[in-house]
């Protein structure tokens, strides 16, 4: 009887209790459902760039299926790919394709390498016993085409010789490290962020210390803008320690400037900071509190750049406007990877600063379920 009385309250406190029951339910099927609609999804296929390819080697590259795109000049062919229009492009140089690829992305250049394998595979020049026979044939008449293509002059028509590949960013020994390091580093300095500041406040609010500041003349927004600028000491501490670690601690690539690396740091921390304490208003526990994260911040993992948004559905990709984590995480891999500076950045920082300022007014309006003012 006294086992069945236990488990009857327990009951009876999950059935009253319909934050936990919804985090259950809803949680584990949310999460489930974003993972099918990210690994699910359809399989990549690059942009390829072509300059005034022969006409074989484009059909070659069609029936490869993927995105081409044709330039008429290499100068159009690199602002393309400057701007991440494409993934490479190729083009033809004294009969040798020249593949340049963006880089900063190994499972795109991976894509890319293996297309190109495939489009040009029996493309290249001839080898072994049937390189010396065209020799030989060079030897006994200079004017055969297949043998001048071999005797050092011209190729034939639609044959080229082994790919030469280039890199506008990183190199083929790009690791994956490397790659994610971005995202990784602004991940974890949202993550605990939001979950220090979000379980910090409420402990503020249920110990009473919230409510005695509400009764002095302090307005709300100077107690929002004090709990901000207190605990950000604090979490932009972390936020230089984590960046710091990484980039000198661990290797992990750096092109760019560390100053702005900091200042997206810092932005992160901030929008991380003023979320969770506006979340924190609407959790009566620490339970409550961590009740938020796969809601919060797991959708924000699966659009934060770590898994590749191209391949799922597009009426899915909205949600990455909505996410500071993948501001931050673009703003992180431009300069550490791509080597961008002010105006590559410029716009996830003015995000990352509006969305901030949004929550921190949002703090505002919520502590007027405590105080009327």
């Amino acid at each position: 009887m006294r086992i069945r009385a236990v488990i009857v309250r327990i009951v009876r406190q999950f059935i009253h209790d319909k934050r936990t029951m919804a985090l259950l339910v809803v949680a584990p099927l949310l999460v489930l459902s974003l993972m099918y609609l990210v690994f699910n999804g359809d399989i990549y296929q690059p942009k390829i760039g072509t300059v005034q390819l022969p006409a074989a080697i484009t059909e070659k590259l069609t029936a490869a299926d993927p995105k081409l795109t044709a330039y008429d000049t290499v100068e159009a062919a690199e602002a393309a790919l400057e701007s991440q229009e494409i993934d490479a492009f190729i083009r033809l140089d004294q009969g040798a394709a020249h593949v340049k690829l963006e880089g900063s992305d190994p499972s795109k250049n991976r894509a890319v390498l293996l297309l190109m394998q495939k489009a040009l595979q029996g493309q290249g020049a001839p080898t072994g016993m049937a390189q010396d026979r065209n020799h030989e044939n060079a030897a006994a008449d200079p004017t055969n085409e297949a043998a001048v293509s071999q005797s050092g002059t011209k190729p034939p028509q639609g044959m080229v010789q082994t790919p030469v590949f280039e890199y506008l960013h990183g190199s083929a020994d790009l690791s994956t490290f490397d790659s994610l390091s971005p995202v990784l580093i602004g991940l974890f300095a949202f993550f605990f962020v939001f979950l220090i500041a979000g379980v910090s406040f409420l402990r503020e609010r249920t110990s009473g210390t919230l409510e005695r500041l509400l009764a002095t003349p302090l307005r709300r927004w100077e107690i929002v803008t004090g709990y901000m600028a207190g605990f950000g000491i604090f979490t932009s501490l972390q936020a230089v320690l984590i960046a710091g670690f990484t980039v000198y601690g661990l290797g992990s690539l750096m092109v760019g400037s560390f100053g702005y690396v900091l200042l997206i740091m810092l932005l992160l921390s901030l929008a991380a900071l003023s979320f969770g304490t506006l979340l924190s208003a609407f959790a009566n526990t620490e339970f409550q509190m961590i009740q938020f994260i796969p809601i919060v911040i797991v959708p924000q993992v699966f659009f934060s750049g770590l898994f590749d948004l191209e391949s799922i559905s597009p009426w899915l990709r909205w949600i990455t406007h909505i996410t500071p984590l993948k501001y931050g995480a673009d703003a992180l891999r431009g300069i550490m990877i791509r080597g961008e500076g002010w105006s590559g950045i410029a716009l996830d920082v003015y995000v990352l600063a509006g969305l901030s300022l949004v929550f921190m007014l949002a703090n505002v309006l919520a502590l007027r379920k405590h105080r009327k003012i």
